[in-house]
């Protein structure tokens, strides 16, 4: 049903990719053109059906475990990292294998690493089963916990004067993960960490727009996978400051319904929504009667990563 005209699109920036998935992609596309199809790609490259769907039109094969691709062949490694398991099979089987890794979760990586081999207990904020979570949790398996809130904090089976470092999912809300931050230094007497800086650049801009511009709209829209962890904290965000957000994986799951009573609708995108879901979810707006765009600039980014290596 269409709507009268004269509703706005407030839409924020950054949003949609950010460096490491741009890096991600880039790394298929390359491999793609270096090697030719097929080549396979070690669970999702990011969490968008789009991209993964435009990547197997070319010739990528996505695949659930480095043991399901043939002895020998190039394997990509997606942007949410792996567990050293995983490597020390891909190396066995005489895998390609090129690290399309993001750089800011190598760096929680090795964040693990130190603090294990400095003898601390962990404890990781994130949400289990999230790919990112799976891989850090493979640095250190057996001195680690994953842990998503106050009361699995209070909970941990270690005690109050044990040493104890913490590490952070990349794609949380940054609020929440220091106010869990705050419980673990309640909780602990030699807690070290890293602050907020494992939550990377990308995830904070996003979520630092989407706070800016929740209280100028009436309802607020986030163009992202369902998977997608960073997305669905911009809808948490949102929502933490009064107005109401939903998660549009679609531009067809808008429901007209939503739009009722709403003058302003604020739009964003996560990290790994390619720009055609963007465009795809204004368009339908368009259609609703959302025909005026007004952007909302909160900062710039220009942050690159470098290529991955690519094997002989």
């Amino acid at each position: 049903m269409r709507q009268k005209a004269g509703g706005e699109v407030l839409l924020a920036h950054p949003h949609g990719f950010c460096a490491g998935v741009r890096r991600a992609i880039g790394a298929v596309e390359q491999a793609l053109e270096r090697y030719g199809a097929p080549v396979y790609v070690r669970g999702q490259i990011v969490h968008s059906p789009y991209v993964i769907e435009e990547l197997e039109e070319r010739g990528a094969r996505f695949v659930s475990s480095e043991e399901e691709v043939p002895r020998g062949a190039v394997c990509v490694l997606s942007a949410h990292g792996v567990a050293p398991a995983v490597r020390r099979r891909a190396h066995e089987r005489g895998l390609r294998v090129i690290d399309a890794t993001c750089p800011l979760v190598s760096r929680v990586h090795g964040e693990v690493r130190r603090y294990a081999r400095a003898g601390r207990k962990i404890v990781l904020i994130g949400h289990r089963g999230h790919e990112e979570v799976e891989g850090t949790l493979g640095e250190a398996p057996d001195r680690i916990w994953v842990v998503k809130d106050e009361e699995e904090i209070r909970a941990l089976p270690i005690g109050r004067d044990e040493p104890v470092a913490y590490a952070i999912q990349t794609t949380l809300a940054v609020d929440e993960a220091m106010r869990l931050v705050r419980v673990l230094r309640e909780r602990f007497t030699d807690l070290v960490g890293p602050g907020k800086e494992d939550i990377c650049y990308a995830t904070q801009n996003r979520q630092a727009a989407v706070r800016a511009i929740a209280p100028k709209c009436d309802l607020v829209l986030v163009a992202g996978a369902t998977n997608s962890s960073n997305s669905n904290r911009l809808v948490e965000v949102a929502r933490r400051e009064g107005t109401e957000a939903y998660l549009v994986p679609a531009a067809s799951a808008i429901d007209p319904k939503w739009l009722e009573g709403v003058s302003v609708v604020g739009v964003s995108a996560g990290a790994s929504a390619p720009r055609r879901l963007v465009d795809a979810t204004l368009a339908r707006l368009a259609e609703y009667g959302f025909d005026r765009v007004r952007n909302h600039l909160e900062m710039t980014e220009d942050v690159e990563f470098n290529v991955p290596r690519f094997p002989a």
